[in-house]
């Protein structure tokens, strides 16, 4: 019998615990830890609340936890309930799956002012994230600015932009709903600092922009070189540039009450305000010839109470495991990290990719592991499940297993309010009460 521990219930930790059931079938025990008492990480708190078909996912995960040999472990805090040095004496191999949950910081004067937030905390607002449940964000001012050319830029452009009405269907938290719902913002801009060439946003993404009730995408058509350059583009950037073209050409709409301007050649140089945050400071920037933006000299101002950076995420460093600040992430080889420790998704490449870059991942690092096991099914002599179960209740840790994980999922479906599929409950406290704990 081999004994895997996996740290982090997200896309990649699951997709590596199916990768495993896959190779060894019941001689292999696995347990996924996670510190809060829910699974599917990303995809309950990252993925938009108006993106139920992404979401759809999780059902694919749900097998795998119910898999024999396959264990959920919520409310499990590495560090605090376990270390790694431990999961490392009881298990065969440990993965992490800690995905890269931390903003990474603007970096320029006025980051720290009130109304300057990141993606990562504002999605997990409007997601139910319990660290960021509290969170509160100035939707009392007119004009918001988010910074960042990529997908989770548009996902916060458009949730800024939706009526109550167009939230019909998804699982946004209803302090998120009923404060957007109040909002007085009425200008988004959009900031990128090279051109439309060089995003990274995802046609679907782009495309659902032009289709809002009350607000209007605003592209400048000067900011686009020659047309014909646009077959140089692969075929997904070439179509997202073509919505990016029809919103440049698109006529003026009457009656919206919102525009999302798209602010390109831009690069932000400082937040300003009297106490709190009114105004991006901005530098107009060229592409050089190596297709890197360069600042002009020229600069404007942006009004922004609201300011939402976009521009990337960082893994939390663990204790005892090697760390690279730069880029974020935890140096490895392949997955491998040291003897019988790994990383996998965000923890092993840094923030990119789609949520399906996991999977090929998740079963890359599986067959690492598989090759470093004793052959023959040698024993190990570790004790696996038995062992950290004997650690955890020693310490008071009431860990939450998959079923009352779907008990919590019960209540939510049922405290659902009419016209959505869920009412998430945003507070660790009452997760656990949910789950019988």
């Amino acid at each position: 019998m081999r004994h895997v521990a996996v740290v982090g219930s997200g896309p990649a930790g699951f997709y590596t615990a199916e990768a495993l059931t896959k190779a060894y079938g019941e001689q292999v025990g696995i347990d996924v830890l996670d510190r809060l008492p829910v699974p599917y990480g990303l995809i309950r708190f990252g993925v938009a609340p108006d993106h139920q078909s992404i979401k759809a996912v999780a059902r694919r995960y749900e097998k795998v936890a119910l898999t024999p040999g396959v264990r959920f472990l919520g409310n499990v805090h590495l560090g605090a309930d376990v270390s790694i040095e431990e999961l490392l004496h009881y298990y065969d191999a440990v993965v992490l799956a800690t995905g890269a949950p931390h903003d990474r910081r603007l970096g320029i004067p006025g980051d720290d002012l009130p109304g300057v937030l990141g993606s990562a905390a504002f999605v997990g607002w409007y997601n139910g994230h319990p660290d960021f449940a509290d969170l509160a964000p100035p939707l009392d001012v007119t004009d918001a600015a988010i910074i960042g050319n990529g997908n989770v830029a548009l996902d916060v452009a458009r949730i800024l932009s939706k009526t109550p009405a167009e939230f019909a269907g998804s699982d946004i938290v209803a302090h998120a709903f009923e404060a957007l719902a109040h909002s007085a913002i009425r200008s988004i801009t959009v900031l990128g600092r090279r051109g439309p060439h060089q995003i990274a946003m995802t046609p679907k993404e782009l495309g659902e922009l032009g289709h809002l009730e009350d607000a209007a995408p605003l592209v400048d058509p000067a900011d686009f070189p020659p047309q014909g350059t646009d077959a140089a583009l692969d075929p997904g950037q070439r179509k997202s540039v073509e919505h990016l073209r029809a919103f440049s050409e698109a006529a003026p709409e009457a009656g919206k009450g919102k525009t999302i301007s798209f602010d390109f050649f831009a690069k932000p140089l400082a937040i300003e305000g009297d106490g709190r945050a009114e105004r991006l400071i901005v530098e107009r920037t060229a592409l050089g010839p190596d297709g890197q933006a360069r600042g002009t000299g020229q600069t404007y101002a942006v009004p922004a109470g609201l300011v939402v950076s976009c521009i990337g995420y960082s893994s939390p460093p663990i204790p005892g495991v090697p760390f690279d600040e730069g880029l974020g992430r935890f140096p490895n080889e392949g997955g491998r990290i040291g003897e019988r420790l790994y990383a996998v998704g965000w923890a092993r490449r840094g923030p990119t990719g789609t949520i399906g870059t996991n999977r090929p991942d998740g079963y890359e690092v599986a067959d690492a592991i598989a090759a470093a096991f004793p052959p023959d099914g040698a024993p190990t002599g570790r004790e696996g499940a038995v062992g950290l179960d004997r650690l955890l209740a020693s310490r008071g840790c009431d860990p939450v297993p998959f079923a009352d994980w779907q008990k919590i999922e019960a209540a939510e479906v049922a405290a659902a309010r009419a016209g959505f599929t869920r009412e998430k409950m945003v507070r660790v406290p009452d997760l656990l009460k949910a789950g019988g704990h």
